[in-house]
Protein backbone atom coordinates (compact mmCIF):
# COMPACT_ATOMS: atom_id res chain seq x y z
CA UNK A 1 0.00 0.00 0.00
CA UNK A 2 1.19 3.13 -0.69
CA UNK A 3 2.05 5.70 1.86
CA UNK A 4 -1.36 7.19 3.10
CA UNK A 5 -2.35 10.88 4.03
CA UNK A 6 -4.78 11.75 6.62
CA UNK A 7 -3.50 14.98 8.00
CA UNK A 8 -6.75 16.74 9.30
CA UNK A 9 -8.82 13.91 8.98
CA UNK A 10 -10.67 12.60 12.17
CA UNK A 11 -11.86 8.92 12.85
CA UNK A 12 -13.50 7.38 15.61
CA UNK A 13 -13.00 3.74 16.63
CA UNK A 14 -15.63 2.03 18.36
CA UNK A 15 -13.36 -0.62 19.21
CA UNK A 16 -12.96 -2.37 22.46
CA UNK A 17 -9.97 -0.29 24.01
CA UNK A 18 -7.00 -3.11 23.89
CA UNK A 19 -8.33 -4.27 19.94
CA UNK A 20 -7.87 -0.77 18.74
CA UNK A 21 -4.23 0.43 19.50
CA UNK A 22 -2.63 -0.80 16.29
CA UNK A 23 -5.20 0.35 14.38
CA UNK A 24 -4.84 3.36 16.09
CA UNK A 25 -1.29 3.23 15.20
CA UNK A 26 -1.58 3.45 11.64
CA UNK A 27 -4.02 5.99 11.63
CA UNK A 28 -1.70 8.18 13.37
CA UNK A 29 1.00 7.58 11.51
CA UNK A 30 -0.79 8.38 8.27
CA UNK A 31 -1.38 11.71 10.07
CA UNK A 32 -5.08 11.32 10.82
CA UNK A 33 -6.79 11.82 14.29
CA UNK A 34 -7.97 9.29 16.81
CA UNK A 35 -10.73 9.19 18.49
CA UNK A 36 -11.56 6.44 20.78
CA UNK A 37 -14.88 5.76 21.49
CA UNK A 38 -15.45 2.09 22.00
CA UNK A 39 -18.92 1.05 22.44
CA UNK A 40 -18.30 -2.34 23.58
CA UNK A 41 -15.78 -3.40 26.42
CA UNK A 42 -15.50 -6.63 27.18
CA UNK A 43 -16.16 -7.97 30.53
CA UNK A 44 -15.31 -11.26 33.13
CA UNK A 45 -18.65 -12.75 34.21
CA UNK A 46 -19.83 -12.15 37.52
CA UNK A 47 -19.99 -15.98 38.01
CA UNK A 48 -18.13 -18.81 36.16
CA UNK A 49 -20.47 -21.85 37.68
CA UNK A 50 -22.64 -22.48 34.55
CA UNK A 51 -19.37 -22.41 32.40
CA UNK A 52 -17.53 -24.45 34.40
CA UNK A 53 -20.72 -26.82 34.55
CA UNK A 54 -20.55 -27.41 30.38
CA UNK A 55 -17.01 -27.45 30.40
CA UNK A 56 -16.84 -30.59 32.99
CA UNK A 57 -18.49 -32.54 30.42
CA UNK A 58 -16.15 -31.69 27.51
CA UNK A 59 -14.88 -35.28 27.24
CA UNK A 60 -18.06 -36.02 25.46
CA UNK A 61 -17.66 -33.48 22.61
CA UNK A 62 -16.33 -34.22 19.25
CA UNK A 63 -15.66 -30.46 18.46
CA UNK A 64 -15.15 -27.49 20.23
CA UNK A 65 -15.24 -23.94 18.07
CA UNK A 66 -14.00 -20.84 19.68
CA UNK A 67 -15.90 -17.77 18.12
CA UNK A 68 -12.95 -14.92 18.67
CA UNK A 69 -9.72 -14.20 20.81
CA UNK A 70 -11.90 -13.10 23.61
CA UNK A 71 -13.44 -16.58 23.78
CA UNK A 72 -10.46 -18.21 24.05
CA UNK A 73 -8.96 -15.83 26.59
CA UNK A 74 -11.64 -16.26 28.99
CA UNK A 75 -12.18 -19.92 28.01
CA UNK A 76 -8.98 -21.76 27.57
CA UNK A 77 -7.25 -20.99 31.31
CA UNK A 78 -10.33 -22.66 32.78
CA UNK A 79 -10.72 -25.88 29.93
CA UNK A 80 -6.84 -26.42 30.96
CA UNK A 81 -7.84 -27.51 34.39
CA UNK A 82 -8.83 -30.63 32.96
CA UNK A 83 -7.70 -33.05 30.40
CA UNK A 84 -8.64 -32.60 27.22
CA UNK A 85 -9.66 -35.54 25.32
CA UNK A 86 -7.28 -36.33 22.34
CA UNK A 87 -10.00 -36.96 20.33
CA UNK A 88 -10.92 -33.15 20.32
CA UNK A 89 -10.86 -30.81 17.30
CA UNK A 90 -10.32 -27.44 17.16
CA UNK A 91 -12.19 -24.74 15.06
CA UNK A 92 -12.20 -20.74 15.05
CA UNK A 93 -13.56 -17.75 13.32
CA UNK A 94 -10.39 -16.92 11.77
CA UNK A 95 -6.59 -16.84 12.13
CA UNK A 96 -6.57 -14.00 14.97
CA UNK A 97 -8.48 -16.86 16.97
CA UNK A 98 -6.25 -19.71 16.05
CA UNK A 99 -3.24 -17.42 17.13
CA UNK A 100 -4.32 -17.58 20.40
CA UNK A 101 -5.39 -21.45 20.57
CA UNK A 102 -1.49 -21.49 19.75
CA UNK A 103 -0.55 -19.67 22.66
CA UNK A 104 -2.15 -22.20 24.80
CA UNK A 105 -1.13 -25.09 23.11
CA UNK A 106 -3.81 -26.20 20.64
CA UNK A 107 -1.85 -26.43 16.93
CA UNK A 108 -4.55 -28.04 14.58
CA UNK A 109 -7.21 -25.10 14.38
CA UNK A 110 -9.81 -25.45 11.45
CA UNK A 111 -10.36 -21.83 10.37
CA UNK A 112 -11.92 -20.59 7.15
CA UNK A 113 -10.27 -20.01 3.94
CA UNK A 114 -11.13 -16.28 3.00
CA UNK A 115 -13.97 -14.28 5.02
CA UNK A 116 -13.62 -15.21 8.43
CA UNK A 117 -17.27 -15.06 9.66
CA UNK A 118 -19.65 -18.14 10.76
CA UNK A 119 -20.69 -18.75 7.14
CA UNK A 120 -17.26 -19.30 6.18
CA UNK A 121 -16.65 -21.80 8.71
CA UNK A 122 -19.90 -23.79 7.62
CA UNK A 123 -18.67 -24.16 4.39
CA UNK A 124 -15.83 -26.02 5.24
CA UNK A 125 -16.35 -29.96 4.43
CA UNK A 126 -15.63 -30.47 7.86
CA UNK A 127 -18.36 -29.00 8.84
CA UNK A 128 -20.55 -30.50 6.71
CA UNK A 129 -20.19 -34.28 8.24
CA UNK A 130 -21.79 -33.19 11.47
CA UNK A 131 -24.44 -35.82 12.10
CA UNK A 132 -24.51 -37.65 15.40
CA UNK A 133 -21.62 -35.48 16.45
CA UNK A 134 -21.66 -32.93 19.43
CA UNK A 135 -20.59 -29.66 19.40
CA UNK A 136 -19.31 -27.04 21.82
CA UNK A 137 -19.32 -23.39 21.06
CA UNK A 138 -17.52 -21.07 23.55
CA UNK A 139 -18.47 -17.20 23.08
CA UNK A 140 -19.56 -14.33 24.92
CA UNK A 141 -23.25 -14.12 26.47
CA UNK A 142 -25.54 -13.71 23.75
CA UNK A 143 -24.50 -13.28 19.70
CA UNK A 144 -25.35 -14.43 16.75
CA UNK A 145 -27.68 -18.00 16.40
CA UNK A 146 -26.64 -18.93 12.99
CA UNK A 147 -23.48 -21.13 13.31
CA UNK A 148 -25.67 -23.04 15.80
CA UNK A 149 -28.94 -23.16 14.33
CA UNK A 150 -27.03 -24.45 11.15
CA UNK A 151 -24.82 -27.34 12.78
CA UNK A 152 -28.05 -28.36 14.51
CA UNK A 153 -29.53 -28.59 10.92
CA UNK A 154 -26.71 -30.96 10.15
CA UNK A 155 -27.01 -33.31 12.77
CA UNK A 156 -24.88 -32.15 15.50
CA UNK A 157 -25.81 -31.77 19.30
CA UNK A 158 -24.49 -27.96 20.14
CA UNK A 159 -23.99 -26.28 23.90
CA UNK A 160 -22.75 -23.27 24.02
CA UNK A 161 -20.23 -22.36 26.58
CA UNK A 162 -20.70 -18.60 27.70
CA UNK A 163 -17.15 -16.75 29.43
CA UNK A 164 -17.70 -13.51 29.03
CA UNK A 165 -19.56 -10.55 28.47
CA UNK A 166 -19.77 -7.46 26.11
CA UNK A 167 -20.81 -4.18 28.10
CA UNK A 168 -21.88 -0.66 25.94
CA UNK A 169 -19.81 1.77 28.12
CA UNK A 170 -21.39 4.87 26.21
CA UNK A 171 -24.54 6.67 27.38
CA UNK A 172 -24.60 9.21 24.96
CA UNK A 173 -22.62 10.22 21.46
CA UNK A 174 -22.42 14.37 22.39
CA UNK A 175 -18.33 13.70 22.11
CA UNK A 176 -18.44 12.68 18.22
CA UNK A 177 -21.90 15.20 17.59
CA UNK A 178 -19.09 17.90 18.73
CA UNK A 179 -16.01 17.18 16.72
CA UNK A 180 -18.24 16.48 13.67
CA UNK A 181 -19.55 20.10 14.46
CA UNK A 182 -16.09 20.97 15.13
CA UNK A 183 -15.01 19.85 11.40
CA UNK A 184 -12.84 16.99 13.18
CA UNK A 185 -14.31 14.00 12.55
CA UNK A 186 -15.28 12.63 9.13
CA UNK A 187 -15.53 8.69 9.39
CA UNK A 188 -16.55 6.12 11.91
CA UNK A 189 -14.55 2.34 12.19
CA UNK A 190 -17.54 -0.24 13.30
CA UNK A 191 -16.38 -3.80 13.24
CA UNK A 192 -19.31 -5.49 15.09
CA UNK A 193 -22.96 -5.33 14.60
CA UNK A 194 -23.40 -5.24 17.76
CA UNK A 195 -21.58 -1.75 18.23
CA UNK A 196 -23.31 -0.87 14.88
CA UNK A 197 -26.76 -1.27 16.58
CA UNK A 198 -25.86 0.68 19.67
CA UNK A 199 -24.04 3.35 17.34
CA UNK A 200 -27.10 3.71 15.18
CA UNK A 201 -29.55 3.64 18.90
CA UNK A 202 -27.37 6.59 20.21
CA UNK A 203 -27.26 8.39 17.34
CA UNK A 204 -31.36 8.04 16.29
CA UNK A 205 -32.47 11.56 17.02
CA UNK A 206 -28.95 13.15 15.19
CA UNK A 207 -28.97 14.24 11.37
CA UNK A 208 -25.18 15.13 11.70
CA UNK A 209 -24.15 10.54 10.81
CA UNK A 210 -25.59 11.32 7.42
CA UNK A 211 -22.23 13.34 7.00
CA UNK A 212 -20.23 10.88 8.00
CA UNK A 213 -18.39 7.68 6.46
CA UNK A 214 -18.72 4.53 8.44
CA UNK A 215 -16.06 1.98 7.80
CA UNK A 216 -16.91 -1.63 8.46
CA UNK A 217 -15.36 -4.87 7.53
CA UNK A 218 -18.11 -6.72 6.89
CA UNK A 219 -21.34 -6.72 4.44
CA UNK A 220 -23.34 -7.88 7.39
CA UNK A 221 -22.21 -5.07 9.68
CA UNK A 222 -23.71 -2.47 6.85
CA UNK A 223 -26.74 -3.98 6.06
CA UNK A 224 -28.44 -1.61 8.74
CA UNK A 225 -26.88 1.72 8.40
CA UNK A 226 -27.19 1.32 4.23
CA UNK A 227 -30.90 1.16 4.88
CA UNK A 228 -31.45 4.21 6.71
CA UNK A 229 -29.16 5.95 3.87
CA UNK A 230 -25.79 6.23 5.47
CA UNK A 231 -22.52 6.57 3.85
CA UNK A 232 -20.60 3.19 4.31
CA UNK A 233 -17.90 1.81 2.91
CA UNK A 234 -16.61 -1.94 3.24
CA UNK A 235 -13.12 -3.05 3.59
CA UNK A 236 -12.35 -6.12 0.85
CA UNK A 237 -10.43 -7.85 3.49
CA UNK A 238 -9.73 -8.49 7.11
CA UNK A 239 -7.51 -7.23 8.86
CA UNK A 240 -6.40 -3.41 10.20
CA UNK A 241 -4.14 -3.08 7.10
CA UNK A 242 -7.46 -3.93 4.77
CA UNK A 243 -9.15 -1.01 7.25
CA UNK A 244 -6.77 1.47 6.77
CA UNK A 245 -6.60 0.84 2.41
CA UNK A 246 -10.81 1.54 2.29
CA UNK A 247 -10.38 4.68 5.15
CA UNK A 248 -7.71 6.28 2.78
CA UNK A 249 -9.37 5.56 -0.07
CA UNK A 250 -12.72 6.79 0.99
CA UNK A 251 -11.29 10.20 2.81
CA UNK A 252 -8.17 10.90 1.01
Amino acid sequence: MSEPTLAGIGIAITRPSDQAKKLSQLIETAGGHVIPFPLIEIASLDNYSDFEHVIADIAAYDWIIFISSNAVQNGMPRLLTQTLPSHLKFAAIGPVTAKELQEFGIQEVLIPKSRFDSESLLSLPEMHDMQGKKVMIVRGIGGREVLADTLKSRGASVTFAECYQRINPQDNVDALCAAWSNQQLQAIVVTSSEAMRHLLDLASNTSWLKHVTLCVNHARIAEQPIELGLKVVIADAPGDEAMMEVICKSLQ
